[in-house]
């Protein structure tokens, strides 16, 4: 898989912290998750200072597409590993409400993943749980 570069995992970050402000419930459990995506990418980096930055740049920004535009420019199996952490971090808490679903529709819409895969990952993950 190639690599994301630290401004686009930053970026990408603040889109998992998003989805998991979605319910309003923020969990450490999500944190930890969000920080596996950091890691997956930047092996070498700080996770928590870079989670910090994520959670900064999603506090001031309500703005989805500066993040999917990221996702956008990436390989079809760099879109898929994003939007599997998106579903892990969704679902950790157990419940997918039609907020966190409409997200997803939206992300995927935006960064031309197709549907049908996001279901079947979104699938794939609720059956391992």
């Amino acid at each position: 898989m190639s690599k994301l570069d630290k401004q686009s995992v930053i970026g990408i970050s603040a889109l998992l912290v998003h989805a998991a402000n979605i319910d309003e419930i923020y969990s450490d459990h999500e944190k930890d998750l969000v920080k596996d995506f950091i890691k997956s990418y930047l092996k070498d980096d700080d996770s928590n200072e870079i989670l910090k930055q994520a959670e900064e740049i999603e506090k001031n920004s309500n703005q989805l597409l500066n993040y999917t535009n990221i996702i956008k420019k990436n390989s079809m199996d760099i879109k898929k590993d994003i939007i599997e952490h998106l579903w892990k971090v969704i679902i950790s808490d157990n419940s997918v409400d039609q907020y966190e679903s409409n997200l997803m529709r939206r992300i995927c819409g935006l960064v031309y993943f197709p549907d049908k895969e996001c279901a079947e990952i979104k699938l794939k993950l609720l059956n391992s749980k």
